[in-house]
């Protein structure tokens, strides 16, 4: 039985939502804010992070994983591995905002 793992790249989301990429480096650090993923769905594209409580312990999520970001205790989000790590956020577009581009 063959696993697929959910994408939220090149789907047709519809005017109502917004589609949010975050890189982050090999080896590199992100510092968490809290604001950042309100109201988001998160999916790791590529790569593999490790979410970091605000207390230093830490948990290991790899591409494929849907995540739920706000309001946890997290200090940084790190990526351990050696290829660049790929976070796909999408969040109800808020009244007014517009549709951006991405390439």
């Amino acid at each position: 039985m063959s696993k697929e793992r959910l994408s939220l790249l090149d789907r047709g989301l519809g005017w109502s939502f917004s589609l949010r990429m975050t890189v982050i480096a090999p080896g590199g650090v992100r510092a968490y804010d809290e604001s950042e993923w309100r109201d988001a769905l998160v999916v790791i594209e590529r790569g593999e992070i490790e979410l970091e409580s605000e207390h230093g312990s830490r948990r290991r999520l790899d591409r494929g994983s849907v995540l739920w970001l706000a309001g946890l205790p997290l200090r940084a989000i790190h990526n351990p591995a050696s290829e660049p790590a790929l976070l796909v956020a999408v969040a109800r577009r808020a009244p007014g905002e517009l549709p951006r581009s991405h390439g």
